[in-house]
């Protein structure tokens, strides 16, 4: 009496996969585009702060101004963060003819 017939188990008896919810992108965010983490952003782009809110900004390519952090912790002080340099890449100090002291620029460089 209490057996249950199997051929009637239909789709009802799966478990569904509950959809995403609307605020969750689909595609991986494009340059501009809010993120929360640089997974959120397409390939070539990480997530950075600006302004009050993170969005996705390109990844930095050789010649590129870039930001060199002298004390662990202070990336999160900045207003308009930048990414890191591309693969391959070293934020240094750019070299000048000239004074050592004459620029405090750190461009991405080739290790």
């Amino acid at each position: 009496h209490g057996a249950v017939e199997l051929d009637e188990v239909g789709t009802e008896a799966l478990p569904r996969r509950t959809p995403a919810p609307a605020w969750l992108p689909t595609a991986k965010g494009e340059e501009g585009d809010f993120c929360l983490r640089s997974s959120d952003c397409a390939p070539g782009l990480c997530c950075a702060r600006h302004f009050w809110s993170k969005i996705c900004k390109p990844v930095l390519r050789e010649g590129q101004v870039c930001t060199r952090h002298r004390r662990k912790g202070t990336h999160g002080l900045e207003i308009f963060q930048r990414c890191q340099c591309a693969e391959g890449l070293a934020c240094r100090l750019q070299r000048e003819q000239g004074p050592t002291d004459a620029s405090r620029l750190h461009t991405c460089q080739r290790h």
